[in-house]
């Protein structure tokens, strides 16, 4: 059970990453594709879900990522080399477990991780505090306090991965529906869409639900201001974690009673590609993802209809929520000044603001801002305006996003919103050491 429950929370986060960056398909892809590295320069090692690109090839698209990774080594006279995962070389384990296994040995320099393992290697001390870099100075609180494991920053991103409600504005617009802001304006617009003929209002996947709950739990302790408090209550076992959960587990069990969402087919559908062929057909009026979903033209990029992203329903309004991926540094690093000027460089404002143009992407700087296309500006406007919740926190020490999806899936499999709460209260125990 913990074997396949780790390999499932693998794919929530780079998932959503590797939309975009994916390049880790071919037989040889954990091999830095430069074959004549200068010997004469310190060589930074990287550990990621994507490759680097061939410097000889002919019209090669380059991400926005690798823009900003050759800059440095050009501005620091270094070489950073690709160590790149790919399911062929590792069978069946997953990018995370081989990225613990790799840190744990000290066998890279820098990593891209996913929260839980942020939280799990920086508590272990395996990741160094980059609290003291210049380009930490700039970042949005939101991402420090994302990215904080006992009292150090061990993780920064180059960008902010917020999830949103994707609309079809114009069959709200139909039936004389305002965008819905709290749980029970969502549940009414529903019911309205089922009763004019929309047999399955909403389209869910087996991954993405877990944002109706973090919005609904947490928008009170992100944003009513007593937050260190309550997650020192959590992370004391004074609050139970299944208290929080409860109002969304029970908005799920809700839509699930109603038919609004089709639970057998959300437990096996992936992301996008379960529900978006009859989101883009206008057929479902409503499904849940990332930013970037909204600008891909393989996700929802090119709608035919009024499409607009919005928060999720919570008793303080719409709701972004936020997860987090980040850069981190092994703390007994080989070559640890080079690499923290490396990571400096590519998370410095001007890179930051070269990838967020390229990606159209929220940047973690609160000195970069990039507009966005209108679809996404209700929920830039909301994360602008400081309002959201984290879906990733490595302050807690119960794994957030990992935990709530995996416990999404025993309610969309038959369990009970009680059989849940148990649940969350096992996983509370077990991570307080109890």
């Amino acid at each position: 059970m913990k074997k396949r429950n780790r390999t499932l929370r693998s794919v929530l986060l780079t998932g959503a990453f590797l939309w975009t960056l994916s390049a880790c398909g071919r037989p040889d892809a954990d091999k830095n594709l430069i074959t004549n590295p200068d010997e004469t320069k310190v060589v930074v090692n990287m550990f990621t879900p994507m490759e680097k690109s061939n410097p000889n090839a002919d019209n090669t698209a380059r991400t926005a990522q690798e823009l900003t990774v050759i800059a440095a080594e050009e501005a620091l006279g270094l070489q950073v080399e690709y160590r790149t995962y790919t399911a062929e070389n590792y069978q069946e384990k997953t990018y995370d477990e081989v990225l613990i296994d790799r840190a744990r040995n000290n066998m890279d320099d820098i990593y891209l991780l996913n929260p839980d393992v942020l939280l799990l290697l920086g508590s272990e001390g395996y990741l160094a505090d980059l609290s003291h870099l210049e380009s930490a100075k700039n970042l949005r609180d939101v991402v420090k306090v994302a990215n904080t494991v006992n009292g150090k920053l061990v993780g920064i991103p180059q960008e902010v991965v917020a999830y949103g409600l994707f609309v079809n504005k114009d069959i709200f617009d139909q039936y004389q529906l305002e965008l819905p802001n709290t749980p029970e304006e969502f549940l009414e617009c529903c019911r309205v869409f089922q009763e004019n003929g929309i047999e399955t209002p909403v389209g869910a996947n087996r991954w993405w639900l877990e944002t109706f709950v973090l919005a609904q739990g947490y928008a009170d302790l992100y944003n009513g201001g007593n937050t260190e408090a309550e997650i020192a209550a959590l992370n004391s076992g004074e609050a139970k974690m299944s208290d929080y959960m409860r109002p969304g587990f029970e908005f799920l069990q809700e839509m699930i009673r109603k038919g609004y969402i089709d639970a057998q087919k959300a437990y096996v559908s992936e992301a996008i590609e379960g529900e978006g062929p009859d989101f883009l057909a206008g057929k479902t009026p409503i499904v849940m993802a990332y930013w970037g979903a909204a600008i891909s033209e393989t996700a929802y990029g090119n709608p035919d209809f009024n499409m607009q992203v919005i928060g999720f329903p919570s008793s303080r309004g719409q709701m972004p929520v936020v997860p987090m991926t980040g850069y981190g540094i092994s703390a007994n690093a080989d070559n640890l000044e080079s690499a923290m000027a490396t990571l400096d460089f590519i998370v410095s404002d001007e890179m930051l603001q070269l990838y967020s143009e390229n990606n159209q992407v929220i940047s973690p700087s609160k000195n970069v801002n990039v507009e966005c296309i209108d679809a996404l500006k209700s929920l830039n406007d909301r994360i602008n305006e400081g309002v959201y919740v984290l879906g990733s926190n490595a302050n807690m020490k119960v794994e957030q996003w990992g935990n709530i999806c995996l416990v999404v899936r025993q309610l969309l499999n038959g369990a009970s919103v009680e059989e849940c709460m148990a649940e969350f209260d096992r996983i509370q125990a077990e991570a307080l050491g109890e």
